[in-house]
This record gives C-alpha cells, structure tokens and sequence, in this order.
C-alpha cells in the first residue's frame, strides 16, 4: 500500500535533484531508507529528502560519507524531526568545519607560497623552511598536516 507521503524513486531522484543511482548509492551506504511496495517498487518516505540534501552540502564541503552516516544516525526515523534535534546531530562537525574553513583560507592566502615540503619551490622554500628542517616531520605538506593535527 502506498503511503500518500512516500515517493517513488523517480520522483525522489527529481525532487532531490539527484540521479537514481546516487540514491541506490546513498541507501548501500545507509544513508538513507526506502520500503518495497507488494509489486516490488522501491519507496521512499519524503522524510528522506532532508537526509539526501544534508549529504549532498557535506559532500560538497568534503565531509566524508562515514561522518554524515554519524550524523545521520542521530536523527529518528520515525517522527518529524525538530531544528534543535538537527543542530543537536550536526554538533560535532562544528568544530572540524571551522577547521576545514580555516584551512582552506590559509591556502587561498597563501597560495603563492611555500606551503610546507613538497612545494618544489627551491627559490621560497628557504626562507620558509630552512635546510629542509620541516622534512623530518615526515613527508607532504607538514606545515599544513603537522599544524592541522597539532590543533585537532
């Protein structure tokens, strides 16, 4: 029986402005949740389209698809879901987004420059990273990777 709140998957993929298979993606992935009609047609509760749109804005900004599944699993199902509950379960990506946002503003402004070991750039790095001392952190961008760990 078919529930006058659900979706097919056509119609989920349309509204949610995704192709069919990003939601067979997004449910392998236990991101979101659909029910089988008795003819065996996938349907979704239009409740999911909110789990869809907060995957997609975390994909965007580079939060990896295990930290939404995090959040995601903070949210009932089964009851509509308050904006506190959401500002709740979205808590602990506050402090890795304020994080990504710093980081990402360091690399716009200082783009042009060294930006640890590995750069290449033999005339800057120098005066960045004298005798390769950064080096011995490990390989990569250390002044990137070792300040971003030193703060998580």
């Amino acid at each position: 029986m078919v529930k006058t709140n659900d979706l097919s998957v056509g119609e989920m993929a349309e509204r949610a402005g995704v192709p069919v298979s990003t939601l067979h993606f997004y449910e392998a992935e236990g991101l979101i949740e659909s029910w089988r009609t008795s003819a065996n047609h996938r349907r979704y509760d239009r409740r999911e389209l909110r789990r869809v749109a907060i995957t997609r804005i975390a994909q965007s900004v580079g939060v990896p698809l295990a930290e939404v599944k995090e959040v995601l699993n903070r949210i009932p199902r089964t009851k509509a879901v308050s904006a506190d509950a959401w500002e709740r379960a979205a808590l602990p990506w506050k402090a890795k987004l304020d994080e990504r946002i710093e980081m990402m503003t360091r690399l716009r402004d200082q783009m042009g420059y060294c930006i640890g070991c590995g750069c290449l750039s033999l005339d800057t790095c120098p005066l960045y990273n004298g005798a390769d001392q950064l080096g011995r952190n490990g390989p990569g961008p250390r002044r990137w990777i070792g300040e971003a760990q030193e703060r998580a």
